[in-house]
């Protein structure tokens, strides 16, 4: 569990800066530049989530259950998450989904760490997307009194909602029929 923590930590230190003081970021890359900037933040996020999926590997070898959802919630939680892959695709894609929901990518975030606390129950589980979900919910507070910061997107289209929508589904069929499976050796069918 203690490498699963250490990689939640530096996982989510990177990735709060801009919560907790978006001026140090901006003066970092005043310092050494944006692309050794985005070339640090990456390397550590990195760094975090290989400790993340390791650790939660570990954990899970000595499961600890903190609660046993019923069967009904893993399909529940199967059609809550048809929505993430679309809202991740409008982060990228923006349009009127954008536009309604402000922050895609953290919506997303945010239905997947929920729907995965729907279906899994273990400690490792709960620490794993608890932690994700908490700081969606912080990080999306805070840009309430912060300036975003500007990301790479497609350009503005009139197509880009059909783009994320059946671009998400289309991935969330193939990953819950396969790469689910294949990556983390759980089907989210129980099959």
């Amino acid at each position: 569990m203690g490498i699963l923590i250490i990689g939640l930590v530096v996982f989510f230190a990177i990735h709060s800066v801009a919560i907790v003081t978006p001026s140090w970021r901006d003066r970092m890359v005043d310092r050494i530049g944006e692309w050794p900037w985005k070339g640090l933040y990456s390397v550590v996020a990195l760094a975090g989530f290989v400790l993340i999926v390791w650790g939660y590997g570990l954990a899970k070898q000595i499961p600890y259950m903190v609660y046993l959802p019923p069967v009904w919630l893993r399909h529940g939680s199967l059609i809550l998450l048809v929505f993430v892959f679309p809202l991740m695709l409008a982060a990228y894609f923006p349009g009127r989904i954008k536009a309604v929901t402000k922050h895609p990518m953290l919506a997303a975030t945010k239905i997947w760490a929920f729907g995965h606390l729907l279906s899994n129950g273990g400690l490792a589980d709960v620490v794993l997307f608890g932690s994700f979900l908490i700081w969606a919910v912080a990080d999306r507070i805070s840009l309430k009194r912060r300036e975003q910061s500007p990301a790479f997107t497609a350009p503005q289209s009139k197509f880009n909602d059909a783009i994320a929508i059946v671009g998400g589904l289309l991935l969330w069929v193939v990953f819950v029929l396969w790469l689910h499976h294949w990556l983390f050796g759980v089907s989210p069918f129980g099959l």
